[in-house]
């Protein structure tokens, strides 16, 4: 790794974030001032995982050294099914702190951001403002989309309360994001909010906690991150922000993909290496958005981790977009090929169109190759159920976004959905990337 990486991506985080974030080795012992900024008393939301249960005494030292009160609750299981949401809720409206400290993964933080929403918002103005039944305005349901919480604040004058993040995984930003995803169990699928009303008021990620991880965990939130990064960068063609996004996923995408393996014997500086990345691919889906991958990934949380879904979609989606993402294709390209999942006697600067699409497509299946993920759907323990689930999840109004997020938008009043994501889910499915049909095919 280049010796100025990480210290180029502080520079990004620190004038992005300013004072309301704190990161890097042992700080953890922050988390207290954080709190205090708001008030006297908070709801200690944490993890029930073991290996980052030892690092709670060092948060309630820093709480109790800066004489703020708290009640522990524990946080939210994987994926944040919608029963630990409800439950983190009823403590907030019955503690009515003055802030939230939430310590954990993406899930607990995602269900303090969505608790703290319904915690704030009664369901008489719910039904009033957003217009949906009585039934429904109790629920989290409404809020799933983009902006309806905002529109909640504005209409009532409401402030949520204020949550601090305090992260424990290298993974999905969480901590930084506007980003909240429930899962409904009965149904199986996850569900996503998007606002920037609930992006967290403070955040505090002390690397050092992440040493000792789960090697799932470190590979799953790794691989998350590097979805965050290359998806807003392959969506951002012909957009305003190109540029700067074109820099921060080209930085994190290094860190990530350098560091990974090293972070799994628990290297320290590769551990920081990866919780800059990942923190910047939490920057990257605030400047842009997430598409396809992301999209499928929500379907399929009975069978696989997130962040190991998004790993197996990525290239067949980088296969589609390739007519349109030429300039991303050479800038992953080169990394690919400088850390050595793509011959160094392969001359990308003279190919083009699909051809440079199929290449770097097989350099990101041999960075999950080297890394033993699954490269296909079949291979990863789907079933052609799952196919269809996320041909019908697509289709789903709530998430538009993420269609529109992509460089080749596909409209599901068309017929898109069926004639193209069906091509890319069952070539991601078999391994076969001639099924998938992309712009420049008829």
């Amino acid at each position: 790794m280049k010796t100025d990486e990480k210290a180029e991506a502080r520079e990004f985080l620190s004038d992005w974030k300013k004072d309301a974030y704190v990161y890097g080795l042992d700080v953890l012992d922050k988390v207290g001032g954080m709190a205090k900024d708001f008030g006297d008393n908070t709801l200690l939301v944490t993890s029930s995982s073991k290996w980052a249960q030892k690092h709670v005494q060092t948060v309630i030292n820093s709480l109790e050294a800066e004489k703020v009160t708290y009640n522990p609750v524990v946080g939210a299981r994987p994926n944040c099914p919608r029963e630990d949401l409800y439950r983190i809720a009823l403590q907030i409206a019955k503690f009515k702190p003055d802030s939230v400290v939430a310590f954990g993964g993406g899930s607990t933080i995602d269900g303090v951001k969505a608790a703290s929403v319904l915690a704030t918002y009664n369901p008489s103005d719910v039904s009033k403002v957003l217009g949906v039944d009585w039934g429904e305005a109790g629920s989290i349901d409404p809020y799933f989309g983009t902006g309806m919480v905002t529109k909640m604040k504005e209409a009532t004058g409401k402030a949520l309360v204020p949550v601090v993040a305090v992260q424990s995984a290298s993974s999905s930003a969480a901590h930084l994001t506007k980003y909240s995803n429930i899962t409904d169990p009965v149904d199986e699928q996850k569900k996503l909010i998007v606002d920037e009303a609930i992006t967290p008021e403070r955040a505090v990620f002390d690397y050092r906690v992440t040493v000792g991880a789960p090697r799932s965990l470190t590979l799953d939130g790794g691989l998350d991150g590097i979805a965050h990064l290359w998806e807003v960068f392959m969506g951002a063609t012909g957009k305003p922000y190109y540029e700067k996004d074109k820099q921060v996923a080209s930085l994190g995408l290094s860190l990530i993909i350098r560091n990974l393996k090293p972070a799994l014997v628990d290297d320290v500086d590769a551990r920081v290496a990866i919780g800059l990345g990942t923190d910047l691919g939490g920057y990257s889906i605030m400047i842009g958005g997430t598409n396809g991958p992301h999209l499928g990934s929500f379907s399929l949380v009975d069978v696989l981790s997130h962040g190991r879904a998004c790993a197996v979609l990525n290239p067949y989606y980088t296969m589609f977009f390739s007519p349109n993402i030429q300039d991303q294709l050479l800038t992953l390209g080169r990394i690919l090929r400088r850390i050595g999942f793509i011959g160094k006697t392969i001359n990308l600067e003279r190919l083009s169109g699909e051809k440079l699409g199929k290449i770097v497509t097989k350099g990101m299946l041999e960075v999950n190759v080297s890394l033993g993920f699954p490269t296909t759907l079949q291979e990863a323990g789907t079933t052609k159920a799952h196919l269809t689930r996320m041909l019908e999840a697509a289709k789903n109004p709530q998430l538009k976004m993420k269609l529109l997020n992509m460089p080749v938008p596909l409209d599901p009043a068309k017929g898109d959905i069926d004639i193209y994501m069906k091509g890319v889910l069952e070539a991601a499915f078999t391994g076969d990337l001639d099924k998938i049909v992309t712009a420049g095919k008829s």
